[in-house]
């Protein structure tokens, strides 16, 4: 988890200087694809899960290198053409791990935070799972293991596996011309993204597309149907933990009230979205029937509040860098705890994004509990030693989150409530 992390380090900055160039681009060609406060929420939903997966917080099924000391045929040495063959197999096995959570009830939920951004762009790339709780994706590396892929190769292959997946969530690029039959491509991704009939599961690649097109998912943009993004039933919020956590949460409510002990059973493994009949007649959702006509997710959001949401994400950012640099020094420990910090604070300012008034009193605990840290322990982790006066700078950090949540829960509130009167 420390290789990850030291990863990390150097892949987050070039996603940062990715997406500044995204942003920029789309505001000269005056076609910008992004809004703050999705944007806002996508970066902070990459935070979550980037602090999970680093602090190792999942139960494994089983490893991968349990499989290849019991399963390996053979032994083979780490030579340019087994990396080719390693790429290969993990490109696969994620291929039809995309695809189960794509078709699968209980599977979806670990994938919906995805799809849930109503916009397409390199942020949403970094709406990733933290409701992956259960490991088990080394069971689809099951052939690696047989033909004896050394544990390292999977390791490195791994994480540059999923980094090479941000770059084509965009609309800024069109048709890549021959590359289209070869790799995954942006245009494929829209697809994959969209919400229309045309669209719904297709493009299940994550590196080639010729997966998509040897098992039948694989699907061209077509002029005359533009893509539209989202979810089917849209999650309603910028908070990346409850869309985390929402379509579960719905699982577990129908399989509550549903009379048939068989669908009691069944539902969680049925086909993603398929719920109980009597459930269906009692508690309808509301899922959108026409794509080009629905109202997408927004709160009131101020210039005010869309400045203090990028000052909370980049605070954030800023915090888990500091917690990766300093990874080994912290501890498991001290990392639960700092890392606790992060976690609450995206779940406060993005419920004050969403304008709920309980958001003072998680900013609020938060804030009075960092400055109580700073009290006790005259020190943020070990930030003094690289940085003078450091627990000043992370208690002015706490006191602003204080005051910013009883100003944008109390007092802006009111003065938009007296705006619309007047």
């Amino acid at each position: 988890m420390e290789t990850y992390a030291t990863a990390l380090l150097y892949a987050i900055p070039f996603f940062v200087i990715l997406l500044t160039i995204e942003i920029t681009y789309g505001y000269f060609v005056k076609k910008q694809m992004h809004k703050v406060m999705d944007t806002v929420s996508s970066i902070s939903s990459g935070l979550t899960n980037i602090i999970k997966d680093t602090l190792g917080l999942a139960l494994v099924v089983v490893s991968y290198p349990y499989l290849l000391e019991h399963l390996a045929i053979t032994e083979i040495k780490a030579t340019w053409l087994v990396w080719l063959l390693a790429f290969i197999v993990l490109d696969f096995a994620g291929y039809w791990n995309h695809r189960l959570s794509h078709n699968i009830n209980i599977f979806w939920n670990q994938h919906v935070i995805h799809h849930s951004s109503e916009e397409f762009n390199l942020a949403c790339a970094l709406r990733q799972p933290i409701s992956n709780l259960i490991g088990f994706f080394s069971l689809f590396l099951i052939p690696a293991a047989i033909l004896g892929v050394p544990h390292l190769i999977i390791a490195i292959l791994a994480p540059i596996h999923l980094f090479a997946q941000f770059w084509y969530h965009t609309r800024h690029i069109g048709k890549m011309g021959w590359l289209e039959y070869i790799l995954v491509t942006p245009s494929q991704h829209r697809v994959h993204h969209a919400i229309n009939p045309e669209y719904i599961d297709k493009n299940l690649g994550q590196i080639l597309c010729v997966w998509d097109r040897m098992f039948g998912t694989f699907q061209e943009e077509l002029d005359e149907v533009p893509p539209q993004f989202g979810v089917l039933k849209p999650v309603g919020t910028w908070n990346p933990v409850i869309i985390n956590f929402q379509h579960l949460w719905r699982i577990m409510q129908d399989a509550w009230r549903t009379r048939s002990l068989r669908d009691k059973l069944r539902i969680w493994f049925m086909p993603t979205g398929w719920r109980p009949n009597d459930v269906k007649e009692r508690y309808p959702i509301a899922i959108i029937e026409d794509v080009y006509d629905f109202k997408r997710y927004e709160s009131y959001a101020t210039n005010r509040l869309k400045q203090y949401a990028i000052f909370q994400m980049l605070a954030s950012l800023g915090l888990m860098m500091f917690m990766f640099f300093n990874y080994t020094e912290i501890g498991f420990n001290g990392l639960l705890v700092f890392s606790g910090f992060i976690f609450v604070g995206i779940y406060g300012y993005t419920t004050l994004m969403d304008r709920k008034k309980y958001a003072v009193m998680i900013e609020l605990l938060r804030g009075m509990a960092g400055i109580l840290w700073l009290a006790y322990f005259g020190d943020w982790f070990g930030l003094n030693t690289y940085l003078p006066w450091g627990n000043l700078w992370v208690g002015a950090y706490f006191l602003v989150t204080i005051i910013g949540g009883i100003y944008f829960t109390y007092f802006e509130n009111k003065e938009n409530q007296l705006n619309m009167v007047s």
